[in-house]
């Protein structure tokens, strides 16, 4: 089901060939979401402004805070954990995510800097987030044709990319191919924040025992996060980047790219995949 005010209806003018024609259409709504932290007896402070679709953005602001290593679970979350306030003229909102312990403003610039996808080199980066994710071990095997089924079963889960074309998405699978849950978003990166945030206010992580499968490419930034989650496997239908295939393979990740149809690639550590036949 898609989330209230994910969607707008437009007017747009369709050109076929040589035609021509006005008619509606429905395009995935694009909104800041202004992310704030707050410590018991502490003003709030200002995190990051991230563009997102609207819906879920309680596990935006939570998953966000958990894969950028300022929230380390829900035991750092005070009762309620957030706490929304609209925008003057309804663009945008503001999130509140209330802490139970004191939250360390002078963290951020450090934090931020670090993982930035752009200024810094890739060793840095690389070692910046092997401080913040333990290595990855154990882990679920999958046979292949469970792999197969899952690119089908999380283009089922997408409602409002059904609707528009114009949202990634992350799903969560048990190793049996089970689908647990389904995140869109405009942006990919927001979508598994979702995805990761919901299961963090449930105390639902580390995800080591579940699959996880986006719907585009996979890339640093992604792997990343997923690896703040415990995702032992990490699937998409298109490519990884190389940055993404060495963090994996340093933390000791599994993942898959162009999972379609009968064929994959496995780029980093295979044996969390079934053998030929299986």
């Amino acid at each position: 089901m898609a989330a209230e005010g994910a969607t707008k209806d437009i007017q747009l003018l369709a050109v076929r060939g040589a035609d021509e024609a006005r008619r509606g259409d429905v395009v995935a709504v694009e909104e800041p979401l202004e992310i704030r932290v707050q410590g018991p007896e502490q003003p709030e402070t200002r995190v990051a402004v991230t563009m997102r679709t609207p819906g879920h953005d309680e596990e935006l602001a939570v998953g966000f805070l958990f894969t950028e290593g300022l929230l380390r679970g829900r035991g750092d979350l005070a009762r309620p954990a957030t706490r929304g306030l609209p925008v003057a003229g309804g663009q945008g909102n503001v999130v509140t995510v209330r802490l139970s312990r004191a939250f360390d403003a002078t963290s951020l610039q450090r934090n931020f800097y670090a993982t930035s996808s752009c200024g810094i080199c890739g060793k840095a980066a690389l070692e910046h987030v092997e401080t913040g994710a333990a290595p990855l071990s154990g882990g679920p095997v999958l046979r292949r044709e469970v792999l197969r089924t899952l690119p089908d079963a999380l283009r089922q889960g997408q409602a409002v990319f059904e609707r528009t074309g114009g949202l990634h998405a992350t799903g969560l699978f048990t190793s049996e191919g089970q689908l647990l849950m389904v995140r869109e978003d405009v942006g990919r990166h927001n979508a598994i924040d979702k995805l990761i945030g919901r299961r963090v206010l449930d105390g639902a992580v580390p995800l080591d025992a579940q699959v996880g499968m986006v719907s585009g490419r996979l890339s640093f930034e992604i792997v990343q996060k997923a690896a703040m989650a415990g995702l032992t496997v990490l699937c998409a239908v298109s490519a990884p980047s190389s940055l993404a295939v060495q963090l994996a393979d340093r933390l000791g990740m599994t993942i898959v790219g162009f999972l379609r149809g009968d064929g994959f690639n496995v780029y980093a550590h295979p044996h969390r995949i079934g053998a030929a036949g299986v």
